[in-house]
């Protein structure tokens, strides 16, 4: 009895999944929430599609739905789609005839929207003692998980009406007969009764899987789990973090991109250069690469969107690149059946952070995304970077002062995001031990331990004093020739007098396969670290955080490097104009006032500086130089109004306000001057 109760409410839950909450929706797209893709959308898809807010939104969306299901992306023609909708059309042509709704809304109609037409169909009608009955036989979908063959059988329940689908267990046996008066609960009797009549249709009530024995003639719970995989198959057969990826990005990302996410994997890594510097290293590897041919060069044009947040969601700092990934014919060949590696890294500093990547492919305008969240610990804690798990080392020679990602002392890591191996390589473990003070250094003892199956594997212990640097950086390579295929996990701890004080863990697998081909990779190489650039970008990422002083002291050391860049002087005119160091914004920007190209924000900098000093017939200079090259505005036209009231000319003032008024009625400050004017 418990058994049939829980069959029953599973029954009932997948069934009550599909009541809508959508009522608010255009009957078009109802129509196609709650009929045409009712039994294959999941309810990620589901969730998502009913908290879009336009039309245009959900045409995208829809068409992300069918282009993700695609089995041929790169025709013309979606078979999926096509096939689906044959199905939909076959299921309200042929199964609604007995029932009082369309045949998409009957058990068979469903059952072969999801799973197609059967191999064979056996109808039992008008015969003696057994309500009118289908036997659909299934085979070759056991690449859904399904068995290799299997039964279901409908039929029309107590004679009349449409057919439904039978259960064994919910049913039973005594279900499919006409004139059955014993008891209900008496399997035996009523299979014995069935088997007089129909032998195969007895066999196929007790289990829909040929060959499974139905011990004491009791109904095949397995038989029932069967039908709970097939109703649920769409949901769990189909991956649907594009869904969520689309809701994500659907207002950053262009219109063309937005419907073509691609899934991939990635990892993401803190590590401190030699300078002092926190990179965050990440690589993302692209199982589909698209290119483009050009004469015999095949190449793509990458784009990449960063964006780094506090937990509060203010932005701290916002990066953009893009470059073009260049192919030859060997390479093609490579990644053709090999995935892409990108690896990249940026400087940050310490804080808790949430981190959002957005790569776009302008080949194929598909783009892929990576978002985490980590901790960069301040350079006073003793800290233990996360492990890197490499398949190869490269050692890069000193006198390369270009900054590559993943590199550690004198090598770099390659590093898949996937983590898998076989027993024919070697593991690199790599990994930083930062801030450690002189007692750790001369007493402290990494233990690196191997677990398989959460039993200690395989052990290594090494002292920190055998490295000479502050900034510990710890290399080790292990043979994985005793490791058999298997899922393993590795700690690292540090321990002092014996007391573990720091720890890390990861997870790698070891694959039988007999061959497993490693990524084809492109790593960009960043400036030294000694580039005025890295202060520059400390500099804003303390403007963003609030910490104007700190903010000051890195753009001045970025724009004292180098005085004739632009953007380093604006990022210092920046925080001196919100530190109220207004003589100081004006000596800062002024070289750069004749030079072409300049934007507008220095126009607003200098002439909002010499106003709050009241030098108010220069910032009418400043802001009229401002409209002749950029034209009117309100915040200019206000500004200047501002500046003539001061120094008397009261008229003009009052016509500037006014035009200013005239372009955007929604102004009541100015509205209020212009009224005590008139007063």
């Amino acid at each position: 009895m418990k058994k049939r109760i829980l069959i029953s409410l599973i029954f009932i839950s997948i069934i009550n999944f599909w009541k809508t909450t959508g009522e608010e929706l255009p009957l078009k797209y109802k129509k196609w929430l709650e009929e045409e893709v009712v039994y294959i959308i999941t309810p990620t898809e589901k969730e998502v599609f009913l908290q879009l807010n336009t039309n245009r939104e959900r045409e995208l969306f829809i068409r992300a739905f069918w282009k993700q299901r695609d089995p041929t992306p790169g025709t013309p023609k979606n078979e999926f789609k096509e096939e689906h909708y044959r199905r939909l059309n076959y299921a309200n042509s042929h199964f609604g005839r007995e029932a009082s709704k369309p045949g998409w809304k009957t058990d068979r109609g469903r059952i072969y929207i999801i799973l197609g037409e059967p191999q064979d169909i056996e109808r039992i009608i008008g015969e003696n003692g057994i309500y009118n009955t289908e036997i659909w036989f299934y085979q070759g979908l056991t690449k859904y998980g399904l068995p290799p063959a299997f039964y279901l059988i409908f039929f029309q329940k107590f004679g009349v009406g449409e057919y439904v689908l039978y259960s064994p267990i919910n049913d039973g046996p005594q279900a499919l007969l006409s004139f059955y008066i014993g008891d209900y609960s008496n399997y035996i009797s009523a299979y014995k009764a069935l088997k007089r009549i129909n032998p195969k249709l007895a066999k196929i009530s007790l289990s829909l899987i040929p060959g499974e024995s139905s011990r004491f003639l009791f109904p095949s719970l397995s038989s029932d789990l069967l039908i709970q995989n097939i109703l649920s198959l769409p949901q769990r057969e189909f991956k649907d973090i594009y869904a969520k990826k689309f809701l994500m990005y659907k207002d950053v990302v262009e219109v063309e991109y937005s419907i073509n996410y691609i899934e991939s994997n990635y990892s993401l890594k803190i590590l401190k250069d030699p300078s002092g510097i926190n990179f965050v290293h990440y690589v993302v590897e692209i199982p589909k690469f698209s290119v483009q041919k050009y004469k015999d060069k095949y190449s793509t044009y990458l784009k990449i969107n960063g964006n780094i947040s506090n937990l509060k969601g203010k932005t701290v700092y916002q990066f953009e690149r893009s470059f073009t990934v260049e192919l030859n014919e060997f390479e093609l060949k490579k990644i053709s059946y090999s995935p892409f590696n990108l690896y990249d890294m940026f400087p940050l500093l310490p804080g808790n952070y949430k981190i959002s990547i957005i790569i776009k492919n302008a080949s194929s305008n598909e783009f892929t995304s990576l978002e985490e969240h980590i901790i960069i610990p301040d350079d006073k804690s003793l800290y233990m970077t996360p492990l890197i798990l490499g398949y190869k080392k490269e050692f890069i020679p000193q006198k390369s002062k270009k900054l590559k990602p993943f590199k550690i002392g004198d090598y770099q890591i390659y590093h898949q995001p996937t983590k898998i191996f076989q027993s024919k390589d070697r593991l690199i473990v790599a990994f930083q031990i930062l801030n450690a003070d002189s007692d750790t250094y001369e007493n402290g003892i990494i233990k690196i331990v191997f677990f398989k199956d959460d039993k200690q594997f395989l052990i290594f212990t090494k002292k920190i004093n055998e490295y000479s640097d502050e900034l510990i950086n710890f290399i080790k390579e292990f043979s994985l020739s005793s490791f058999s295929p298997a899922h393993y996990k590795i700690k690292v701890s540090l321990f002092k007098k014996d007391k573990e004080i720091l720890s890390e863990w990861d997870e790698f697998e070891i694959t039988p396969a007999p061959f497993m081909p490693r990524p084809w990779v492109y790593h960009r190489t960043l400036l030294p670290p000694e580039n005025p650039i890295y202060d520059y970008i400390f500099g804003i990422q303390f403007f963003n955080k609030g910490e104007l002083e700190k903010a000051k002291i890195k753009f001045e050391n970025a724009y004292k490097m180098d005085p004739y860049s632009f953007k380093y002087a604006l990022g210092l005119a920046e925080a001196c104009f919100a530190l109220k160091k207004y003589n100081e914004v004006k000596k800062i920007l002024q070289p750069f006032l004749n030079k072409n190209n300049i934007p507008f924000r220095v126009y607003i900098l200098i002439g909002k500086s010499h106003q709050v000093l009241k030098e108010f017939k220069k910032a009418i200079f400043i802001y009229t130089q401002a409209i002749s090259r950029f034209g009117e505005n309100i915040y200019l036209l206000n500004s200047l109004g501002d500046c003539y009231y001061e120094i008397g000319l009261i008229k003009r003032a009052l016509n500037l306000w006014k035009k200013s008024l005239d372009m955007n009625p929604n102004q009541p400050q100015i509205r209020k001057k212009i009224e005590n004017l008139k007063n």
